[in-house]
């Protein structure tokens, strides 16, 4: 599938196509919706550019929550471990 962003978009954003395309992967990936492969990919970057790019930006590579925090809490005390 291809998207078309039409000239005025893009002129409004002041971004070149590239930069756009690297701040929608960079959204993508910090909402969940797209995994670093695929983020990269489509940012049209080698996954340590990404990387890089990621920890300029100062967004995360993973995500772990209290929910997440409370599952280990909960496997660990299970496991004998607590």
């Amino acid at each position: 599938m291809s998207v078309v962003i039409s000239d005025e978009i893009l002129q409004a954003s002041q971004l070149t196509p590239g930069e756009f395309c690297q701040e929608i992967a960079l959204y993508l990936f910090q909402t969940g919706r797209l995994t670093i492969g695929y983020a990269s990919r489509l940012a049209d970057m080698p996954l340590n550019a990404f990387r890089q790019l990621l920890k300029q930006r100062k967004i995360p590579l993973y995500s772990y929550d209290v929910e997440d925090f409370e599952l280990d809490l909960k496997n660990l005390q299970e496991l004998g471990r607590l």
